[in-house]
């Protein structure tokens, strides 16, 4: 199938290189000229496992162009994907000034009939106003669809390639939804195909569910810490009830962060208040997540007493492993929390330096976890790492000056933690 997409970020380009490695001609527009060149050479803009490798296989295969105007290949093709950005405005509500500028590009290059599918995440309704956008400028006939995205920052090509779902929303003509399942069909998930308004609201429910369980599993553990409880073994028993799942997002921590769950819980919030409803559990958790980093930073002072001049070893910068992405993310708030109370940041992060280097100056940033500890008085842990939980643990004492970890992703047990002679801080269980 000749395919085109419009947006080349983090959805646009995983959706780009999976449909052309599953054999489709792939057009990728974006108007940002740097990353599109970059993009012609084989570079990604962002860091996913296993896109690189794919981006270059389908360069090299001819299955894969990108460009920056849609006119050029709208000639012959049959679907047209949307994947721009959806950031949050002031209030909270998505902005969608890229998905109608998209909608008004299509429209005034449309010639024949075709199918317009938006991946990017929308509020209801956003449907009807792309198809109202398009009909100013084309008067034949086309189709819109809804097909979000469920993608998982760092198994993102993984998680294209192996779904769980697929979820297609059609208004009028169905054919259109059946067409867009068939791009997947080979991946084997059938796909579950509603209205067009189901289908936006499939997305935004299911983020801002998980969000509300990470922002629960927090609560809980606030009072774990108190009772002398042990979190991880609460959530232990709770996912061995089937309602519950195994699966169920109750790991305790310094809460949610990244591109997604943030922003959507803030577009739904206000979602239901343009329908005249309060989401205040939705509310709640958003607050929860907030205060989460706050109580952390608060721990780390009371612990530690005065932070000027401290020096503070920082592992993992990035919202969650395997990815660079450091968009509302916990560290964020606690880096520069700390530096604010005087403490010298000295941090690691695998991938995410460079990025954080741009909104963070004063930090100190360090070629590896072991660099980063020399004589700290204390070891914050932020992002969990695989590097980390694999750590040589008594070298790390060794360099050291204070053999203290404020653990915010509780990746070490208490008994290891005991036995090597650190004082050990987590969330939701008992101190070391």
């Amino acid at each position: 199938m000749k395919i085109i997409i419009i947006g080349a970020g983090y959805v646009g380009l995983v959706q780009g290189v999976c449909l052309a490695e599953l054999g489709n001609q792939v057009r990728c527009v974006d108007i940002d000229k740097e990353k599109i060149e970059k993009l012609k050479k084989g570079i990604s803009p962002i860091y996913e496992p296993g896109i690189e490798e794919l981006l270059k296989r389908n360069l090299k295969l001819g299955r894969i162009v990108f460009d920056t105007a849609i006119k050029s290949h709208m000639a012959g093709n049959e679907m047209i994907f949307i994947a721009v950005g959806t950031p949050p405005e002031e209030d909270g509500h998505a902005d969608l000034k890229y998905v109608l500028a998209a909608a008004e590009e299509i429209g005034k290059n449309l010639s024949h009939y075709q199918i317009i599918a938006n991946k990017s995440t929308v509020p209801i309704k956003t449907g009807q106003l792309v198809r109202e956008t398009i009909a100013k400028f084309y008067k034949g006939d086309f189709d819109v669809v809804s097909n979000p995205e469920f993608l998982k920052e760092g198994s993102a090509v993984d998680d294209f390639m192996h779904p769980d779902r697929v979820v297609i929303g059609y208004a009028g003509n169905k054919e259109a939804a059946e067409k867009v399942a068939a791009l997947y069909a080979v991946l084997g998930t059938p796909a579950l195909i509603t209205d067009l308004e189901t289908a936006e609201m499939i997305k935004y429910a299911s983020n801002s569910y998980l969000a509300a369980q990470i922002s629960f599993i927090n609560s809980l553990a606030n009072i774990c810490e108190k009772a002398g409880a042990n979190i991880e073994d609460v959530a232990r028993g709770m996912r061995m009830d089937e309602r519950i799942g195994k699966k169920a997002f109750l790991g305790a921590g310094i809460g949610y962060g990244g591109s997604c769950f943030p922003k959507d819980v803030k577009s739904l919030i206000q979602i239901a208040r343009d329908y005249k409803n309060d989401f205040k559990i939705l509310e709640e958790s958003e607050k929860v997540n907030k205060i989460q980093r706050l109580k952390f930073i608060e721990r780390i002072k009371n612990k530690l007493g005065n932070l000027k001049g401290k020096k503070i070893a920082v592992w993992g910068l990035a919202f969650k492993p395997r990815t660079d992405d450091i968009r509302d993310a916990p560290s964020v708030t606690i880096v520069e929390g700390l530096l604010d109370l005087g403490a010298k940041i000295f941090a690691y992060d695998p991938v995410s330096e460079n990025n954080f280097r741009k909104i963070a100056p004063d930090v100190n940033f360090c070629s590896s976890s072991l660099d980063a500890c020399e004589e700290a008085d204390a070891l914050v842990i932020i992002t969990e790492w695989s590097e980390f939980r694999q750590a040589d643990l008594e070298k790390v004492r060794e360099k050291m000056r204070n053999p203290i970890i404020f653990d915010g992703r509780n990746i070490y047990s208490l008994p290891r933690m005991k036995e090597l002679g650190f004082k050990y801080i987590s969330i939701g269980r008992p101190e070391v």
